[in-house]
């Protein structure tokens, strides 16, 4: 008997997981399930582009590799409160609307 399998992850030049053939980041998929608990046919309600199938394996993926996907989830929070803080300073948002401005 010979197994067959799909390869349904790939990763990007910068070890980012992604579904094989879709626009969706493993992580995603990931974070749909750890921020509100949903199950795979919630996900694939929310992605209907998803297949069951795709889903599965990218939690899969995502068990098999969670101390490397949780750091990159980490690394994204952090860049994006420290986006978060650097948009809120007055003096920026100054000198970008005077930047603006001048285009």
């Amino acid at each position: 008997m010979t197994a067959v399998f799909a390869t349904q992850i790939e990763l990007d030049d910068r070890g980012l997981a992604w579904i094989a053939g879709t626009k969706v980041k493993v992580l995603e998929v990931v974070l749909d399930k750890i921020a509100y608990g949903s199950s795979p046919e919630e996900i694939h309600f929310q992605h209907p582009n998803l297949s069951l199938a795709q889903i599965h394996g990218a939690l899969t993926y995502y068990y098999e590799n969670q101390d490397n996907v949780d750091e990159q989830i980490r690394r994204g929070l952090e860049e994006s409160d420290k986006l978060a803080a650097h948009l809120s300073d007055a003096d920026f948002r100054r000198k970008l609307r005077n930047l603006k401005q001048s285009l």
